[in-house]
């Protein structure tokens, strides 16, 4: 079964490593080489009316379209790379 895609502005609730619940908004979805990618920043980060910059995380989809940290210091470059690319292209 085909789980549905993943969508900018979609909200999920993640828990970090001391299993606290944060929400968080997809800010950018990308495929790399055949596997897909989330950029995400935290919702409260998000919506509030502030010039800081926000801290944007990266998380792979894996085959059961869970979200999933990246694993090795290359990937998260190659991934942040492409990001930025995008963003840029935005702007």
């Amino acid at each position: 079964m085909e789980m549905d895609k993943i969508e900018v502005g979609e909200i999920f609730t993640i828990s970090d490593d001391e299993d606290q619940e944060q929400e968080v908004e997809v800010l950018g979805v990308l495929t790399i080489e055949g596997t897909e990618y989330v950029a995400v920043g935290f919702v409260e980060d998000i919506h509030q009316e502030t010039e800081e910059e926000i801290d944007i995380f990266f998380l792979k989809v894996d085959e059961e379209n869970e979200l999933s940290a990246i694993e090795s210091d290359e990937e998260f470059e190659k991934v942040s790379v492409a990001f930025e690319e995008i963003l840029d292209e935005e702007e």
